[in-house]
């Protein structure tokens, strides 16, 4: 098996998204942190890139998109999150 460009996006992506879990079940991150949401867009990007360039699966392509879409929604709600805290003077954390 050769494994193409795109077939390492997906890997990649898979490793993030499970990394992420993992590192969350562990109580390493927080599920509403910055680093958390980014692994899981990240994650999501390189296996959407793997589906696009490689075997195309709707199903798989369809939770993807809304992996990723969840993802940023976290984003941006962590930053407005982190926004107010730091104008009432409390601690941010990104993890």
């Amino acid at each position: 098996m050769t494994f193409e460009w795109h077939d390492w996006a997906g890997y990649i992506g898979v490793v993030l998204v499970l990394l992420a879990f993992l590192l969350l079940q562990a109580r390493k991150l927080h599920g509403n942190g910055l680093i958390y949401q980014l692994m899981n867009v990240l994650g999501a990007l390189g296996v959407m890139i793997s589906l696009l360039a490689g075997t195309f699966n709707t199903p798989a392509f369809v939770m993807q998109v809304a992996w990723l879409l969840i993802g940023i929604y976290g984003i941006v709600r962590g930053v407005k999150v982190r926004r107010e805290a730091r104008e009432a003077g409390h601690k941010v954390d990104l993890l």
